[in-house]
Order: structure tokens, then C-alpha cells, then sequence
């Protein structure tokens, strides 16, 4: 591509009502805050139900706590910690113009996160076959161990609902990029496609001690 056809390229990026390809990219930097900032408030709460739970109920938390496999977490940690790797080295392909580099990278991070969905599926299996899907067959002792388990599914369930939304979102840009002639960096979905992924690895930092070493570590 000439040096004289990627200003043409990188204009066709821009959309209404910016004037700036600058501007825009701003835009959705600062739209994707504000998003992550509610998302936080979201998971905070349920950070903060685990906490007064674990309170109340220290051992019974503990107790239910010792049965969330620890092999099956460790692994989904390695998995996320890498695809934000490969998710960062997309992004600064991207600046530097190595557009087959970070198209690679961008494949690389959607591999990943199918990657975590089936080892979390493949856990929650396990999970039912153990009885520890509450409200079916739970036989877990003390009755009050039900409460980590509430925890576990729904704030895992949401996680993974969040992970098969960027995996969604970062196959978009994959598939613009292969189809399209513009250069990435130019794309403003790029950079908040990005932080939505390094939130949903954020999360996940917070939520694997609290599910899988609690038990391990008491």
C-alpha cells in the first residue's frame, strides 16, 4: 500500500459525527470507561455479598470453598493472563503497523478465550456430577456452605457471559480487519475492544482467590 493511499484508507474509518479519526478514537476510549466504570459497580456488588458472607459464616464459606477444583481454576487463570497478553501485543502491532502480526494476535485471543469457555464448561460438569449445583441434589455440609456456591454460579456464570462477549467482539474486528483494507490502528473498536478484554481478566484476578484458594489456604 502507498504511502499516499493510507490517509484515504484510515478517512474511510471515520464516522458522524467526528470530524477527527483523533476524536473519535477518544470517543470510544471514553464510552468504554464509563461502561467498564458500571461493570465494576456491578461485580463490586457481588464482591461485597461474599465478603459479608464470609464473615458471618467463616468456616461454613471455607468449607464449600475446599471443593471448587483447584486444577480446572489454575488453568482458566494461565489461559486469561495469556490472552491478555496476546490482546496487548494486537494493540501494539496495530501502532506499528503490523497489521499481519496483529491479526494473529487478535486469532490468538479468540482461541483463548474458547479456550477458558470449554475448561469452564468442562468444570461446571463436574460441578453437577459432584452435587454442587445448588438446588439440585446439594448434600453439602454445613447447610450454610449453600452460600459460596451461590457465589460460585453466578458470579462465574456472569464472568463467562462477559468472556463470550469480548471473544464476540474482538472475531468483529478480526473479521473487519481480513475484509477490509484499513489500517487497524485507525479502527476506534481496536482500543475499546481491548480494555472490555483486560476487565474481564481483572475480574477474573479478583474472583479466583476468593473461589479456588480460600479452601486451599485455611
Amino acid at each position: 500500500m502507498s504511502d499516499a493511499a493510507r490517509p484515504l484508507l484510515a478517512m474511510e474509518a471515520l464516522r458522524e459525527p467526528w470530524e477527527e479519526l483523533e476524536r473519535q478514537r477518544e470517543a470510544a476510549s471514553f464510552g468504554m470507561w464509563v461502561f467498564l466504570a458500571s461493570e465494576l459497580l456491578f461485580f463490586s456488588g457481588l464482591f461485597v455479598s461474599y465478603a459479608v458472607y464470609r464473615a458471618i459464616f467463616p468456616e461454613a464459606m471455607i468449607a464449600g470453598a475446599r471443593h471448587a477444583d483447584f486444577f480446572y481454576g489454575t488453568l482458566n487463570t494461565a489461559i486469561l493472563m495469556t490472552s491478555s497478553l496476546t490482546m496487548v501485543l494486537a494493540s501494539r502491532g496495530a501502532e506499528a503497523g503490523l497489521r499481519r502480526f496483529a491479526l494473529w494476535c487478535l486469532a490468538a485471543t479468540i482461541l483463548l478465550g474458547l479456550g477458558f469457555v470449554v475448561v469452564k464448561g468442562f468444570e461446571y460438569a463436574k460441578d453437577i456430577e459432584d452435587h454442587l449445583l445448588v438446588g439440585y441434589n446439594y448434600d453439602l455440609k454445613p447447610p450454610e456452605s449453600v452460600l459460596f456456591w451461590c457465589f460460585y454460579w453466578v458470579s462465574t456464570g456472569l464472568h463467562a457471559v462477559h468472556v463470550s462477549i469480548g471473544i464476540a467482539l474482538i472475531a468483529q474486528l478480526l473479521i473487519q480487519g481480513l475484509r477490509s483494507a484499513l489500517p487497524l490502528q485507525t479502527t476506534p473498536q481496536l482500543g475499546a475492544t481491548a480494555l472490555y478484554w483486560h476487565l474481564v481478566d481483572t475480574i477474573w484476578i479478583f474472583l479466583y482467590p476468593c473461589i479456588y484458594l480460600v479452601g486451599r489456604a485455611s
